[in-house]
């Protein structure tokens, strides 16, 4: 009988939350980055080292990166609806220094990161030798990397069932992951 990789702990299901969305968008009109640096708050350019200028927004907490061209990439974010806050407060920052952006960008979700928990304490040597697709080095690092295989969703396991999920580019997608992750853990148990 072999060690067990999965072992359910009384009372705990599997809980876990968005806690960052990356978007790209574009603002349709060149932006003088120069300018923004020089006038708004909040705002980090350094042409010499990124192309990019970075503006930081308290509420929603995000961070964007801004190029010249209009494009941005919006990361912090916990939901979409926070994702177009963020945008409005950008666009509202460009009036300041007289850029009228007369679209609605589009936002395009390229990352969606989730944490939390799968109720289950984890033996992360018996995962990392039964399962494909893992990265495990203790000695370097206390989590087991697992890319599911013919999904985009990469995780990072704990021992303690705690879990981060990456890779995603919607809510659904990582519900769906998050399933076929419990059902692969399951397997690897059961096997």
């Amino acid at each position: 009988m072999g060690i067990p990789s999965v072992r359910p702990r009384k009372g705990e299901g599997i809980q876990v939350e968005i806690v960052n969305i990356v978007i790209s968008s574009s603002l349709g009109h060149d932006i003088p980055l120069e300018k923004m640096a020089a006038t708004l708050p909040n705002t980090e350019y350094n042409p010499e080292q990124f192309p990019g200028l970075v503006i930081r927004i308290k509420e929603p907490k995000t961070s964007a990166l801004i190029f010249s061209s209009g494009k941005i990439v919006c990361t912090g974010a916990r939901s979409l609806e926070k994702v177009h806050e963020c945008i409005k407060k950008i666009i509202k920052s460009l009036e300041k220094i007289n850029i009228k952006i007369k679209i609605t960008p589009e936002v395009t979700i390229q990352n969606i990161v989730a944490s939390g928990g799968i109720g289950m304490d984890l033996n992360l040597n018996v995962l990392a030798m039964r399962l494909e697709n893992t990265e495990y080095e203790p000695e370097q690092f206390p989590g087991l990397v697992y890319k599911l295989p013919n999904m985009r969703a990469t995780f990072l396991l704990f021992s303690n069932g705690k879990i981060v999920c990456t890779g995603t580019k919607s809510e659904e997608e990582v519900h769906k992951s998050l399933q076929q992750l419990v059902v692969n853990l399951k397997k690897v148990k059961n096997g």
